[in-house]
């Protein structure tokens, strides 16, 4: 076979699954959008919904929409299945592996859209949270650790006078892999509580490991950010339908089940596409006369917190990330998330313009991090990593 053959051939395999696969996510995208309005007073009857504490309103808005767009994001994956492996049943060369891939992630992302829900309706426990997650992580790790089993990474260049070039975690690298999938799940979720704000947050994220996809697929390993983009433009798509209802003001709100099925799509392809106690979300305070969110505050007694605590608390101070009002008995501080964070230095805010200003952050944090990958990237590594 002529290498311009061969050439066609690959271009053919790499872009021909990728675009049936932005077809079809356009296509999910336009049904969601439809679908959510239709579905909203069934949630209600069922007595899944919540009140808007950042309104003057007291209207019933729907809760656990996450879940319509989470079952379009499976049907989507489940529906596009055939199209990369189709050509290999007649050439007798099917790839075993890279099926077993999919099926395991799309398993780990439908256990987590059923926890999810779970949660939703049952209101699980913090440390539920932190257990189901790992639990639904186990299929990606079985796959990898048969498909992979690479546990060495490359040691930065300033560290490899200590360490070497490279070192070998062995099984703490699938620890990592583990705790990875919690982050992500309760990662989506502490960043929230206003309209806009999970759901925007994710698409950022999402956009930002679609860009960096398509960069890479001119590499060697252009397979495995194929494999991320069969993911990563469904969920853009149907995450943009539920954000159309979803942002200010909210008609519905996404619930916990897309943090979790949206954590665990980042998990699957930081896993499988190789590159890669906790505190309560505290809303801000909403203001109903200004129709502003200022920050909220929680209070504590100073002398009952751990040294390690003390040590924090005094280092925020320092770098006046907190405001502290302190008696005799109590300490008044606004509560440590980065919402509030927002309005300790912005001032009191509208909901939607608050939204606006955290959605360009996590696009600064995604632009440095690209800065990092790539201009930077020389500083610490001797090859393109």
């Amino acid at each position: 076979m002529a290498v311009g053959d061969v050439e066609t051939r690959i271009m053919w395999k790499m872009w021909f699954p990728i675009v049936i696969n932005a077809i079809m996510s356009i296509i999910a995208y336009v049904i969601t959008v439809k679908l959510i309005p239709k579905l909203k007073d069934m949630f209600i009857k069922a007595n899944l919904f919540g009140i808007d504490m950042s309104k003057r309103t007291s209207e019933k808005v729907p809760e656990a929409i996450g879940v319509v767009s989470g079952c379009m994001f499976l049907v989507t994956m489940f529906l596009f299945i055939p199209i990369p492996f189709g050509s290999s049943l007649f050439n007798g060369d099917f790839p075993h592996d890279e099926f077993v891939e999919l099926i395991a992630a799309l398993l780990s992302i439908c256990c987590m859209l059923l926890l999810g829900f779970a949660d939703d309706v049952l209101d699980l426990r913090w440390r539920h949270k932190l257990l189901l997650p790992t639990i639904a992580s186990l299929p990606l790790l079985m796959v990898y650790y048969v498909n992979f089993n690479s546990t060495t990474i490359i040691v930065p260049k300033p560290l490899r006078e200590l360490f070497g070039f490279s070192v070998n975690l062995g099984v703490l690298y699938y620890i990592y892999m583990g705790m990875l999938a919690v982050f992500c799940t309760n990662a989506i979720n502490i960043l929230a509580g206003i309209n806009g704000l999970e759901v925007g947050q994710s698409i950022v994220i999402a956009i930002s490991i679609a860009i960096f996809n398509f960069i890479e697929l001119t590499g060697s390993q252009w397979k495995a950010h194929q494999f991320s983009l069969y993911f990563m433009l469904p969920f853009i798509a149907t995450s943009g339908a539920l954000l159309k209802h979803n942002w200010y003001p909210s008609k519905v709100f996404v619930g916990d089940t897309f943090c979790y099925i949206s954590g665990m799509t980042f998990a699957v392809v930081g896993i499988l596409g190789h590159f890669i106690p906790c505190p309560r979300h505290r809303l801000p305070k909403f203001n109903s006369r200004t129709d502003k969110l200022q920050i909220s505050t929680t209070s504590f007694r100073y002398s009952e917190m751990s040294i390690l605590g003390k040590i924090c608390v005094k280092l925020f101070r320092t770098l006046r990330l907190i405001q502290w009002h302190e008696n005799k008995d109590y300490v008044l501080t606004n509560n440590f998330t980065l919402i509030n964070l927002v309005l300790l230095y912005m001032g009191p805010l509208h909901e939607a313009k608050l939204t606006s200003y955290l959605i360009r952050f996590q696009i600064f944090c995604t632009i440095l991090a690209f800065i990092i990958r790539y201009p930077m990237a020389h500083l610490f590594y001797d090859i393109n990593t």
